[in-house]
């Protein structure tokens, strides 16, 4: 193995291969590893040997925040979901023996496809973008009508006040990461918890659903695999499809959004199409309160990458770009404050 293999990994693929070897996953003791890009958490590999492919994710080294990069969470999720309407990778194992990777970790099967991060999709037909959208929602809805008690899931998160819990968790996320002072987060942390809205439904929610975090069909218009489960629990699954659709509320000169642009040009549904129909799978409703539910999750990103900005200021993001994807907690959380005002004067009125 060359330095630059073992700078790129961060651990000895050697141990790794006579582990794997031993489970009987590969046939040989040879191994050869690649850093895979996207994800700002979870360090994410490819790992071949021969001609048999796996993907090894692991926690990141040195310090971290409480609860946060549960690799086993994501390896439970992923195993609960094999065989639902939910399409994930197929798993291998999970390990959290310290002594061959340096971090738990678990190996699932590399999907062949795609993973586009502009979600206006450049390049393609009008009717591919139609068909991937309608999909993509098609698999959220799904993931919310799995039962986790059928599916062992019961006790993955707890029930009730999802709402109340998440805001306070990532409060202290924030608090906890602070490398600037934010204002509207400020404003949203002391605003949310007085306004969360009656009612309580509880699925299980993926808490990071959006384009990139899927693997689209090589050539079709369709997904083959949902990833990135670290964020997964029991929660309410307005919160979790709401943060799927800040994306109509985020410009793309900002960040990952399709704000502004011209939808019915490229394809793409507008929000309230995207909505009525995934409600109109799932039954689930509630559009009187789409605000704070926008507002609270442009309130929740913009604390995740704060974040995300302090493992780059502490050196443990495994991403390069984490500085610049931090500096977008503020106006991401500027933008959140105003869906709360404008949700607070719709109560007014």
């Amino acid at each position: 193995m060359t330095q630059d293999s073992m700078t790129a990994s961060a651990f000895d693929e050697r141990v790794l291969a006579d582990w794997m070897k031993g489970q009987g996953m590969i046939d040989q003791r040879v191994l050869t590893c690649k850093a895979l890009t996207g994800g700002q958490s979870n360090p994410t590999f490819l790992l071949t040997s021969g001609s048999q492919q796996f993907v090894l994710r692991k926690k990141p080294p040195g310090p971290l925040l409480p609860s946060a990069h549960a690799v086993d969470r994501e390896y439970r999720v992923l195993k609960a979901l094999q065989g639902t309407d939910v399409p994930v990778p197929k798993l291998y194992a999970f390990s959290d023996d310290l002594s061959i990777v340096g971090t738990p970790f678990y190996l699932m099967e590399f999907l062949e496809g795609r993973v586009i991060v502009d979600q206006s999709l450049p390049g393609m037909h009008r009717e591919e973008r139609t068909a991937i959208y309608r999909d993509m929602n098609r698999i959220i809805a799904a993931l919310h009508q799995v039962d986790p008690v059928a599916v062992g899931l019961a006790d993955f998160g707890r029930a009730g006040n999802y709402f109340g819990r998440q805001i306070a968790r990532w409060s202290r996320q924030y608090q906890e990461s602070r490398t600037e002072n934010i204002e509207a987060l400020n404003s949203l942390i002391e605003w949310l918890p007085e306004n969360i809205p009656s009612g309580e439904v509880t699925t299980i929610v993926h808490g990071d659903y959006r384009l990139d975090n899927l693997v689209l069909h090589p050539t079709e218009p369709r997904a083959i695999g949902l990833l990135d489960w670290e964020l997964a629990t029991l929660g309410h699954p307005l919160a979790d499809f709401a943060y799927h659709c800040m994306s109509w509320h985020i410009p793309p000169s900002l960040w990952r959004g399709i704000g502004g642009l011209d939808l019915a040009a490229l394809g793409i549904p507008d929000e309230a199409a995207y909505v009525k129909q995934y409600s109109d799978v799932t039954g689930f409703s509630g559009l009187e309160h789409w605000d704070f539910y926008i507002a609270y999750n442009l309130f929740r990103m913009a604390a995740i990458l704060q974040g995300i900005a302090r493992r780059a200021v502490d050196g443990t993001a495994s991403s390069g770009d984490a500085i610049e994807t931090g500096k977008k907690a503020r106006p991401l959380a500027e933008i959140g404050w105003k869906y709360a005002q404008r949700y607070q004067a719709s109560k007014t009125r």
